[in-house]
């Protein structure tokens, strides 16, 4: 099975480098696959944004992987 994790974008930089934020986690990831600005959240497979999503999706996913890691844990 394939995850793809929720991010939002911070900067876009030259040769379409984008750097994320997936709560508390900064990375750079490729940007070729879709068309973003910054402040919005994208789906991160393999370093690649693969899909935009919405503001509201985005925290919603997190949300849930949170709330996965934490049952995880216990």
């Amino acid at each position: 099975m394939c995850v793809a994790v929720p991010a939002e974008v911070l900067e876009i930089k030259e040769g379409n480098i984008g750097l994320v934020d997936y709560g508390n986690l900064k990375q750079e990831v490729r940007l070729d696959l879709v068309d973003v600005k910054v402040g919005e959240y994208v789906l991160v497979h393999v370093g690649f944004a693969i899909q935009r999503l919405s503001r509201e999706e985005g925290l919603e996913t997190l949300e849930i992987f949170k709330q996965v890691y934490a049952a995880l844990e216990e």
